[in-house]
């Protein structure tokens, strides 16, 4: 079912116009823009645009210097003993070029002193596939992002996890594993949708059928 799903909503963001995709990118930044959580932020990181998703390169471009903006890199050739798992390093536009990594991904150069523990960061945007409004999120199947924050619940104060997305990749109960890390929220270019925890989520239920 998870595969049969990705690859709908994967065609239905690629179907999406050079158009479409612009007024998406300046939709979501207006959002992104006006939240607190946003705004706090000092150490966020991001994603470069592929397959369809979201351009968020015009957005950091915009940003103030008192933010420091990072994209993740796969671990493995770097550190084989954190494998399958990201790293994040500080970027911006003027650094050096990108090397593709083997899943033919822009990341950069792996430079050691600018990177910071995901634990450190104060946000993270994600890419994804689709979405429903228990924050729940399907991915391209690899899971680096859910072993990277694997430790995140019940361990680590932050980062929130915000998930980027045109809305036409929500569905209504998107099937989950134990192993999957909730979303925090979604920003998509029509809204910004903060998630209850899932424990939380259960708990309304409930109330819900007893009344």
């Amino acid at each position: 079912m998870r595969k049969s799903l990705r690859t709908r909503l994967r065609a239905a963001r690629r179907r999406l116009s050079p158009h479409q995709q612009r007024l998406a990118c300046a939709a979501l930044s207006r959002r992104l823009h006006r939240d607190p959580n946003f705004r706090r932020a000092r150490h966020i990181a991001f994603y470069l645009a592929n397959d369809g998703e979201i351009d968020l390169l015009p957005l950091i471009r915009r940003q103030p210097t008192n933010k420091t903006f990072y994209l993740p890199l796969l671990s493995e050739p770097q550190r084989p003993w954190e494998a399958t798992r990201l790293l994040f390093q500080a970027w911006n536009p003027s650094d050096k070029p990108l090397t593709k990594n083997r899943y033919g991904i822009f990341e950069p150069t792996y430079e050691p002193r600018k990177l910071r523990a995901a634990s450190m960061l104060d946000m993270v945007l994600l890419p994804l596939v689709g979405f429903d409004r228990q924050g729940n999120r399907l991915g391209m199947g690899k899971g680096y992002y859910d072993r990277t924050f694997a430790r995140r619940a019940g361990h680590w104060r932050q980062p929130k996890l915000l998930g980027v997305a045109h809305a036409c990749q929500e569905v209504p109960n998107l099937p989950h594993a134990t192993w999957d890390v909730p979303l925090d929220g979604v920003i998509t270019d029509k809204e910004i949708i903060w998630c209850l925890p899932r424990s939380a989520s259960a708990k309304n239920r409930e109330l819900d059928l007893l009344r």
